[in-house]
């Protein structure tokens, strides 16, 4: 009998958000092939999974609860048990995702002859602090291989880390369910967890200011990050009387139906890495409003082509970009299926092949 190539995909959660929905995306993906084991290894706080795993896959995590009044001493903890983990299943490859997290699985393996393949989900060129800079420079060498998301994320990381095996791979994207042919509603969509650097307050502002009859703002996402936005933008939402027209809906499970109701995405982030959301907004007929990122929107995103492209936090050109659409079914409809023609690309298959042929071509 074919031995199993042995697969460990590593992240501290699969809670709600970007990162966490690519890696339960991939490890769906990668267990579908049948020359596979696949386990998953949770070392986070939390280590909540609120993704569906596939019941072939293996999860480890801890058995003790992280406390934080405790912290040096879990933190320690937690690395042996990283550590411990990885010489007890001695996989033959692994895939580790998270800036903060790959300093720590790192560190965690270090020494240890296992081929270890990170990627790095943010902003390519913030700053994580001196330390986890520094940590940084010093660790991703001894990776395997470094996943970025983008061209741009692969030309900082040859400067910042020096690394010779860096692999450009760009996030899987949920293609939206085909839905009957239901007429859409006037409904502008973002989704995003509830975080400053979303913009979801300067987004309701100019939203209320473009004041256009019959229109709604519908924002899906939860407080993240220990912020407590969703009652400072519900305390917004009613000092401007706009309750009937702001809508927050809190976290979704099952989102494609409300990229499906809606006719355009707005999405006010000013720093990412790869936003799935945009992906999933053109592969469901949407043109998406975003900034132009230092990396991520613009890999997607044509301007004026399937979409628009702002510059950073510039509100005014947004307001009028977004404006510009609620008064032109056609310019919606064009972008939008210009838009959502251009996404296919990216599908989670051809994504998940690209990850499983650089992490096993070892």
């Amino acid at each position: 009998m074919k031995k199993k190539l042995k697969i460990l995909c590593a992240i501290q959660s699969l809670q709600v958000g970007g990162m966490e929905r690519v890696m339960s995306q991939l490890i769906n993906e990668f267990s579908k092939k049948p020359d596979v084991e696949l386990h998953l290894l949770l070392y986070g706080i939390s280590r909540e999974v609120f993704y569906t795993i596939p019941k072939n896959v293996k999860i480890h995590q801890p058995s003790f609860v992280f406390n934080n009044k405790f912290r040096v001493y879990f933190t320690i903890k937690t690395l042996f048990f990283i550590r411990k983990t990885v010489k007890k299943l001695s996989p033959e490859t692994i895939l580790n995702f998270g800036e903060y997290w790959n300093n720590f699985f790192l560190l965690a393996v270090i020494g240890l002859r296992f081929p270890v393949f990170i990627s790095d989900r943010c902003q390519p060129n913030k700053s994580l602090g001196r330390f986890h800079d520094l940590l940084r420079k010093f660790l991703y060498p001894k990776s395997t291989g470094v996943i970025a998301q983008t061209e741009m994320a692969k030309s900082i990381f040859l400067k910042l880390y020096k690394h010779n095996n860096i692999k450009v791979i760009g996030n899987p994207i949920n293609l939206m369910p085909k839905e009957d042919d239901k007429p859409r509603k006037n409904i502008v969509l973002i989704v995003g967890r509830l975080i400053k650097t979303k913009h979801h307050k300067e987004l309701i502002n100019l939203f209320v200011k473009i004041n256009k009859p019959n229109w709604e703002l519908h924002i899906i996402g939860g407080n993240a990050l220990n912020q407590t936005n969703f009652e400072s933008l519900n305390a917004l939402v009613k000092n401007l009387n706009a309750e009937n027209t702001v809508k927050l809906l809190g976290s979704k499970a099952e989102i494609f139906k409300y990229y499906h109701q809606s006719k355009i995405f707005a999405f006010t982030s000013s720093s990412e890495g790869f936003p799935n959301v945009i992906g999933e907004a053109m592969s469901a007929g949407l043109p998406v409003i975003a900034f132009d990122c230092i990396a991520g929107p613009s890999e997607m995103i044509k301007h004026h082509e399937n979409g628009s492209l702002v510059e950073v936090r510039n509100f005014t050109e947004f307001q009028k970009e977004l404006a510009a659409y609620m008064d032109s079914e056609m310019l919606i409809r064009k972008r939008g299926d210009k838009a959502k023609k251009t996404i296919q690309e990216f599908n989670a298959s051809k994504i998940a092949d690209k990850y499983f042929h650089f992490i096993t071509n070892i």
